[in-house]
């Protein structure tokens, strides 16, 4: 057996093993790094630390720091019930605002199963007591997390455009970031016409912070708003699946309030428990306001940094992580005890799966096993075919695993595929990367499970059943329509 193909089995034991035994994927990595770099390819610690990708440590590191500061001082919380009270409780808007809001969170750096733990319990709790539909609230929200997934100051984008300039590829950053935001706003307007959208269009508008609703009227008759936690509190999401991503055998279910601990999901942020709206932790003063989330010096410098860290990336070319590490600083320097347990709260999950895997893939790319593999997919001889199978390993793997971790390998790999021009590299990145984050509404993914933890009072069996078979068909669709829109026409 060549020691090419040693390494790709290799590669596949570590997802196999990570997906079925819940062990960090990016633990494994290093120790496949080890082995295969040790026994197969003789190379010393130095020629397999080559491959540490220590820009990329910096990147998750300095941005999820400072926004594990922005939920510890309350900033997260305020920007949820602002961006409710923005649309005055309009039931029929109010799963478009969840979208946008998940897209907003992990647009400005906050990792996608972090954003999708804030903003789910409360999402899942206006559905149970609006009689919303959670097989679309909870959609909503993993789309919308998947929207903003890309933008060039963005975990998923830093990683991806990252991983694309160390491998030499053209790269563009707005395509990247607008085909996945279009590719998940166009399936959420498919399932607000498929899941009762249309019908919330005739109810008035909800109680948001204690204030009574002129909507309440609005309901159909005899329709009632289900029963639950208070509309605009959150509720236990406990935590995600392993760190492959994984659920256990048996589904996840909600979690009592405790208090925040480093998590063992991939990002290793911790979330905060169910809380009334105006109890806010560090910083969380709600001025005798009824419930409403009052604006702080804390909070509004925490969102004075969050809007500078964009201007400095996007206006002034700074690098997101050391910015990030460097706002997050000043921040716990002037409010320390809202800062305190914000380190424990870095992804460092996150941190570990990234950092390894990229590890063992520079392995590869150090012993030639790049090359042949990408010469092996090219060798089919039809690069349409080659490409819209990279998309399906890409998408069924992460329903089940890591989807940072499978767009760290599958990129790596198809590059001397696609240095052999016919392929347009541009548009075979955005479809891997849309291929491979959009089926996250599984339930055996981080995401699909922190959905299905937070819904309270639901059939959970059945609530579990209904995103299977929803994740299911975006695993089957997604890939060829993104094949489809962004391969096809680069064809060369």
């Amino acid at each position: 057996m060549s020691p090419e193909l040693v390494s790709i089995l290799v590669l596949v034991v570590v997802f196999v093993i990570a997906t079925t035994r819940s062990v960090n994927m990016g633990a494994l990595a290093f120790a496949a790094a080890f082995g295969v770099g040790t026994l197969v390819a003789d190379l010393d610690a130095d020629g397999i630390f080559a491959g540490f990708p220590g820009d990329l440590f910096v990147v998750l590191v300095g941005v999820t720091y400072l926004f594990a500061i922005a939920r510890a001082n309350g900033t997260t919380d305020w920007l949820v019930h602002a961006a409710v009270r923005l649309v005055r409780g309009r039931v029929a808007l109010i799963p478009w605002v969840m979208f946008a809001l998940t897209g907003a969170l992990t647009a400005i750096g906050a990792v996608s199963p972090a954003a999708v733990a804030i903003v789910a319990p409360i999402a899942l709790s206006f559905a149970t007591r609006y009689a919303i539909s959670p097989l679309l609230m909870g959609t909503m929200v993993v789309h919308g997390a998947q929207a903003g997934g890309f933008s060039p100051i963005s975990i998923y984008g830093s990683i991806v455009n990252g991983i694309v300039e160390r491998e030499g590829l053209p790269g563009s950053e707005v395509t990247l970031f607008l085909a996945s935001l279009i590719a998940n706003l166009l399936i959420a307007g498919v399932l607000f016409a498929l899941f009762g959208g249309r019908k919330l269009w005739a109810r008035g508008s909800v109680p948001t912070d204690g204030a009574t609703g002129e909507g309440d009227a609005g309901f159909a008759d005899g329709e009632t708003p289900g029963p639950g936690t208070d509309a605009t509190s959150g509720t236990a999401t406990g935590t995600g699946p392993a760190t492959s991503g994984a659920t256990p055998a048996t589904p996840a279910t909600p979690a009592t309030p405790a208090t925040p601990t480093a998590p063992a999901s991939p990002t290793a942020v911790a979330v905060r428990p169910g809380r009334e709206a105006g109890d806010t932790g560090g910083t969380g003063d709600t001025g005798g306001t009824g419930g409403i989330i009052r604006l702080t010096p804390a909070r509004i410098a925490t969102l004075t940094a969050l809007v500078a860290l964009v201007v400095a990336v996007l206006g002034f070319d700074l690098d997101a992580g050391l910015t990030a590490v460097t706002l997050a600083v000043v921040l716990s320097t002037a409010w320390p005890d809202d800062s305190r347990r914000a380190v424990g709260e870095i992804a460092w999950s996150t941190v570990l799966l990234i950092c390894g895997v990229l590890t063992y893939v520079g392995v590869l790319e150090e012993m030639g096993t790049i090359t042949w593999a990408g010469e092996g997919v090219g060798g089919i001889g039809v690069p349409l075919l080659a490409a819209v199978l990279l998309c399906y390993i890409g998408a069924v793997v992460s329903a089940f695993a890591s989807s940072v971790g499978i767009m760290g390998a599958l990129i790596p790999l198809a590059v001397p595929f696609l240095a052999q021009g016919e392929i347009g590299a541009v548009g075979m990145v955005a479809a891997l990367a849309v291929s491979a984050t959009v089926v996250d509404v599984s339930p055996f993914s981080t995401n699909g499970a922190l959905v299905l933890a937070a819904a309270p009072d639901v059939d959970r069996e059945r609530f579990f059943r209904q995103l299977m078979v929803y994740g299911g068909i975006v695993v089957a669709a997604v890939p060829a329509l993104a094949w489809l829109v962004l391969v096809v026409p680069g064809l060369g």
